[in-house]
């Protein structure tokens, strides 16, 4: 038996990838203030960075949220429990990422920080169960898209709040080591935490390739740190293998009847 998908849902889930993806492109026509010259990062990036190009995933998560948007609106596509249980939070967290962008426009640090752990956590706690894939073509356009999002607002979530903290002058220059040690494995224990309980492969992806990034952006200032962080990711990507290669992956499961 199908199930016909909320409407209003169906709606609020393109325009919050609208707005997601819209809210960027809008601040690059405009001339808006970019992320990497803002004030909040120039002010605390001495704690925990991540290399410049870490921030081209962004590209793929664009493109995979609007696959996303797309296939749940098409009137072939019925309700499933996956669209479900991720459809809300899917909302909350991809009109998160538009208003970051607005909020770091105008150098709201506090806000930065309370609207991506929002975010995170509103499409992070779902995931952590396994996803109910009814299809391949669902894993493909629901599951992966968002799973990217999840993993990358984890690792962008401790970034974020370690830069305002430091920027704040919460984080000294003496305690900067032990704030980046406990980012990052935090990042690393959660990373590995739900990609072994949900079997999702994709998620630890975003978060290994972040912590690569700090291992590039840190080497030469703060090789300690940067030591934690690829090892921290190796850890990660491990865990991604090891889901993977045991085939304990998001694969199709009985239809519901």
């Amino acid at each position: 038996m199908t199930h016909e998908k909320p409407a209003f849902r169906t709606i609020a889930i393109v325009a919050a990838a609208l707005f997601a993806i819209g809210t960027p492109l809008v601040q690059f026509l405009t001339g808006t203030m970019p992320v990497g010259d803002s004030e909040l990062v120039r002010d605390g990036d001495t704690t925990l960075e991540a290399a410049g190009y870490a921030f081209s995933i962004w590209s793929l998560i664009y493109a995979g949220l609007i696959g996303y948007a797309v296939y749940q609106a098409l009137p072939a596509t019925k309700e499933t429990p996956g669209l479900k249980m991720l459809g809300w939070p899917s909302v909350i967290a991809m009109a998160g990422c538009g208003l970051w962008l607005i909020a770091m426009m105008y150098d709201a640090k506090v806000a930065t920080v309370a609207i991506i752990v929002i975010s995170a956590i509103a499409v992070v706690v779902p995931l952590a169960k396994r996803y109910p894939v009814q299809h391949r073509i669902e894993f493909w356009l629901v599951a992966a898209p968002l799973s990217l999002l999840a993993g990358w607002l984890t690792i962008a979530s401790a970034i974020n709040a370690l830069t305002v903290l430091t920027g704040m002058g919460v984080i000294t220059e003496a305690s900067a080591p032990t704030w980046a040690t406990a980012g990052i494995v935090l990042v690393v224990a959660n990373g590995v935490g739900v990609t072994l309980a949900s079997k999702n492969w994709v998620y630890p992806l975003p978060i290994a390739w972040g912590l690569v990034a700090v291992w590039v952006a840190e080497q030469s200032d703060r090789p300690m740190v940067a030591l934690l962080a690829v090892a921290g990711g190796a850890v990660v990507a491990g865990a991604a293998i090891w889901v993977g290669t045991h085939r304990q992956i998001l694969l199709p499961l009985p239809r519901q009847q």
